[in-house]
Order: structure tokens, then C-alpha cells, then sequence
């Protein structure tokens, strides 16, 4: 019997099907009665539920190359959906002579994060910022353009949505009473520039804390990490790695963590971000330990959920302190709790899926 044809495929050449993001798009789009297919890496069994999901071996640059020129005619849906700045100029071209519908995921700003990555230098580097500048234009271009962030290009596309990374509340537990043992958690990608080592460390000047860090590792940072902890097995029995899990999972393990962990470092890419994860620690009412970058700040300030901390010499007292006098954290926890409440009734992918709906019909 022959399958029926997806109303959205979403593509990419990069992203993990277990990715968070992605979770959140299909499953509003599967709350619109649409038909999703997803074609992306990693174990399929980890993809969105309720989708047909196919995975394909990660590999090098000429895997990643070659995926960026045939995912775009591979897809067979109505509309198709790509998450990858690489993928845009060939969707471009295949939507336009099949006759589909395209909608470009334009989820951070590409250029600055050029910088923040070490094989982003010399020939290479301004390849991809090329590539990038073009993927820009053509997302301008598309039926439908969304955004993470107002700062976000591109800013003069014909459609364009902007789709903050809020939380959605179906992927995420009620807020848990804390463990016994005090623990911190971080969720999301793992390198240096976003605290890798500096959460390490804070935990390591704090006796008696555990440090779950879920996610997958930088291949940069992957020797460094084992050094590390090889180095200090007292460390290493208080840290858990499980690698990258599918949101669900993930969020299951922040049950009885006594606060989350955003040690984002200012560089260009992050400067202007609003992480993901602060708004997520907030709904699961996990109180915030996060560095001094405007929009962080600006967030623990308004809501009153957390600390702001300068380096890791003050987190480290930060974890102490809070061991030793854990009804700190009742405060900032019931804060956390009251603001999302308000703020996050509704999903924000509801509003894209029902532009893509549009789109389908």
C-alpha cells in the first residue's frame, strides 16, 4: 500500500533528529492535522513522535556537502522545511521547479557564530561566511521565513515570523521537589564557549554537588573534557554524560536538580542570544545560575529567579552557600514557577505551525 505524501518534510543537513527545536515544529505542526516527514541524523528512534522520520550517518564535510545538494529533491511533501543555512540554496532551486512551497528555519545568527568556531578561519571560513550571506538572501526570498530573534536576519524578508526558542510545555515535567544530593544540570550543546570547563570547575570547588551536562560534546573540546576529568576522579564520579537525549528524556532527568546552568561566554554569537534553556529552567521551576550577558541578566532581573554569577571563583561560592543553606532556592523556585505561568500558556510554534498550514493548503 502505497504511503500517503507528507504535508511537510523537514530537511537538515546538520541537526540531530532528537534536536529540541525540531521536536517543537513537529509537534505543533502534527497539533495543525498536518502529515510530517523529517530527514536529519542520529538515531531515528529519537526523532518527533508522530512522524516518519529517517536518519542518515553523520560523517565529514563532504557527507555534510553532499546531504546539502540531495535532501532538497528528496523531499517530497507539499511544503518543505529546511533547518540548515547549507540547504537553502538548493531548496530554493528544487521547490521552485517542483512547484513547492519553502520555509527556511533561520534559528541563530550564522554570521556571528562563524566566530565562535575554530575551523570557521582562512579559506574555509570565508566559504562559509559566503554561503551564509547567500543563504540569507535567498531566505528573504522564501514563502515563509522564521526567525529565533528580532535581531535575527533576515530582516527584510517577504514573510517572516519571528519563533522565539520558548518552551513548549508538552515536552517539558511539572516542577519537582529537589534531591537529597544537591544537583546542578545543564542542557544543550557541550564546548567551551558555552561553559563546558567553567562548569566543571565551579562544580569542582564545590564539594558534595553533582553536575549532569546532557548533551552532545564538541569534537574540539572532546580530548580536553577526558583530560580533564582523568585528571580529578573525584570529579568524574560527581559528573554524568549521558550525550544527546530526545527533549522528553532530557528534561525528565531535570527532576530534582537544584538549579540549571547557563555559563554562556561573550562572544560575538552569544552576546545578543537569549538561551533556550533559561526559559526551560523557569517552566520546569528549576532556579537560574547564569554569567553576566545582557539579556540573561536582564531576564534573572525581571523575573527573580536565579543569580547572576562573575566567573567561576563566584559560582563555586554561589553552590557552596546554597548547600549549606538550600531555603535560598525555595524563593527563586517559587519565582520561577509564578512567571512561567504567566508567560508560557502557549506554545509559540502553534503561530508558525498555522502559517505552514496556510501554506499546505
Amino acid at each position: 500500500m502505497e504511503r500517503a505524501r507528507a504535508d511537510v518534510v523537514i530537511i537538515s543537513s546538520g541537526h540531530d533528529v532528537a534536536d529540541a527545536r525540531l521536536h517543537k515544529i513537529t509537534g505543533a505542526l502534527r497539533r495543525q492535522g498536518l502529515r510530517v516527514e523529517v530527514c536529519g541524523l542520529g538515531d531515528a528512534a529519537a526523532g518527533p513522535t508522530g512522524a516518519r522520520v529517517s536518519t542518515r550517518a553523520r560523517g565529514g564535510l563532504a557527507g555534510r556537502a553532499w546531504r546539502a545538494l540531495t535532501l532538497p529533491w528528496r523531499a517530497d511533501g507539499a511544503v518543505v522545511f529546511t533547518l540548515d543555512p547549507d540547504l537553502v540554496p538548493m531548496a530554493t532551486v528544487a521547490t521552485r521547479l517542483r512547484r513547492r512551497r519553502l520555509v527556511v528555519d533561520v534559528h541563530e545568527d550564522y554570521q556571528r557564530l562563524l566566530s565562535d568556531r575554530s575551523w570557521a578561519r582562512g579559506v574555509t571560513g570565508a566559504l562559509a561566511g559566503g554561503l551564509v550571506r547567500l543563504s540569507n538572501r535567498l531566505a528573504a526570498r522564501a514563502d515563509l521565513s522564521v526567525v529565533a530573534d528580532e535581531h535575527i536576519p533576515p530582516r527584510s524578508a517577504r514573510r517572516r515570523v519571528v519563533v522565539e526558542n520558548m518552551p513548549d510545555p508538552a515536552l517539558l515535567p511539572a516542577p519537582a521537589e529537589r534531591d537529597v544530593t544537591p544537583r546542578a544540570i545543564y542542557i544543550g550543546d557541550l564546548r567551551a564557549s558555552r561553559g563546558l570547563f567553567d562548569m566543571l570547575d565551579a562544580v569542582a570547588a564545590a564539594p558534595g554537588w553533582h553536575l549532569d551536562l546532557i548533551g552532545p560534546v564538541s569534537a574540539a573540546d572532546q580530548d580536553t573534557l577526558h583530560r580533564r576529568l582523568g585528571a580529578d576522579p573525584g570529579l568524574a564520579e560527581r559528573v554524568t554524560l549521558p550525550g544527546r537525549l530526545p527533549p522528553e528524556e532530557s528534561w525528565r532527568r531535570a527532576a530534582g536538580a537544584w538549579t540549571g546552568l547557563v555559563f554562556l561566554r561573550e562572544t560575538p554569537a552569544f552576546r545578543e542570544a537569549m538561551p533556550t534553556k533559561l526559559y526551560e529552567y523557569l517552566a520546569t521551576g528549576l532556579p537560574v545560575l547564569t554569567t553576566r550577558l545582557p539579556r540573561q541578566v536582564e531576564m534573572v532581573e525581571r523575573t527573580g529567579a536565579g543569580l547572576v554569577i562573575d566567573g567561576v571563583d563566584d559560582a563555586a561560592a554561589v553552590l557552596r552557600r546554597w548547600a549549606d543553606d538550600p531555603g535560598e532556592l525555595d524563593v527563586y523556585r517559587d519565582k520561577a514557577i509564578a512567571w512561567s505561568e504567566e508567560h508560557f500558556k502557549d506554545s509559540p510554534y502553534d503561530r508558525l505551525a498555522v502559517a505552514v498550514a496556510d501554506l499546505v493548503r
